[in-house]
């Protein structure tokens, strides 16, 4: 198989470096990029993110970046806030929400956990739905690496659930858009097979 285009888009708000790190382990090329024309042409593009959704988004703005993002017809995949910035609205700030990419449907909400710890931090397992193809060949029950105090709630577009106190999107999908709330860079061997079944769609 040829080589790909593989982009991870400078959203300016992410550890980028451990993301290309991990894709570059599976032997793939890698260029992380906030050109709108590259961006366009690649074969699979990531969308990372960490920090607030206002803060990723107004710095998506402001590299005019929302409609390219819009626009993409090739696999996307959020990682972490990236995932959530695909969604429609995060309620992430206090004093009103942000609006995101509205990519899939859905909404980011603080997580409501009881008397457990916020943020969810640390590892957790994840159940697919059936023939979700991110987790082909990841055994059911296979534990994936959490940073989050704010989550998707499970929905016709969730690809896999995660369980903290309450059940939550551990992933989503619609069309070509997909998004992990887990950081598959940093989840050892279940993570790079998740990644590479993302590069290999």
């Amino acid at each position: 198989m040829a080589s790909q285009q593989i982009i991870i888009v400078n959203t300016g708000c992410a550890n980028i470096s451990s993301v290309k790190f991990a894709v570059e382990r599976l032997g793939e090329n890698v260029t992380v990029s906030d050109d709108l024309a590259i961006i366009q042409q690649a074969d699979k593009v990531f969308l990372p993110g960490v920090g607030s959704a206002n803060a990723a988004m107004a710095s998506i703005e402001k590299k005019q970046l929302i409609s390219c993002i819009q626009s993409l017809t090739q696999p996307v995949l959020g990682i972490c806030l990236g995932m959530q910035l695909m969604v429609e609205k995060s309620e992430e700030s206090l004093s009103d929400s942000t609006p995101c990419l509205g990519l899939i449907p859905g909404q980011v909400k603080r997580m409501q956990v009881g008397d457990l710890r916020l943020p969810h931090m640390g590892w957790n397992t994840v159940t697919p739905v059936a023939d979700a193809p991110l987790f082909k060949g990841i055994d059911t029950g296979s534990y994936f690496y959490f940073v989050h105090s704010f989550a998707v709630a499970v929905s016709e577009f969730t690809m896999a659930s995660c369980q903290y106190g309450m059940d939550f999107s551990a992933a989503i999908h619609k069309d070509n858009f997909f998004g992990v709330q887990f950081h598959p860079e940093r989840s050892s061997d279940a993570g790079a097979h998740l990644l590479k079944n993302f590069i290999d769609l």
